[in-house]
């Protein structure tokens, strides 16, 4: 569970980053997951963009892809979803939360 502040400094990493999936009319399939799991591997925070086509809102969306990545959701504005998980490989891990 992350606190208010890590929240807050994770906000602020994630703004400067481009949306590198997309979530459209097809939804969310298990294709989709696959690949996202390996993002948050390697980045640990992701942000992703949800269509108007989507047939889910940007905080339906948000709320099973964290249910399904055992990730935390750390913001959701307008389209936009911003997510995060620790790396489990201490030598990956880049984002040193604070305390």
């Amino acid at each position: 569970m992350l606190t208010s502040k890590q929240r807050a400094y994770l906000r602020g990493l994630g703004h400067v980053q481009p949306a590198i999936f997309q979530i459209g009319k097809g939804g969310i399939n298990e294709n989709m997951i696959k690949q996202l799991n390996d993002a948050l591997e390697a980045r640990e925070l992701i942000k992703i963009s949800v269509l108007e086509t989507a047939l889910m809102s940007a905080r339906e969306a948000c709320d099973e892809l964290c249910r399904a990545l055992g990730a935390e959701a750390v913001q959701c504005i307008g389209a936009k979803v911003v997510i995060y998980r620790q790396a489990s490989d201490k030598e990956k891990r880049r984002i040193e939360l604070p305390r």
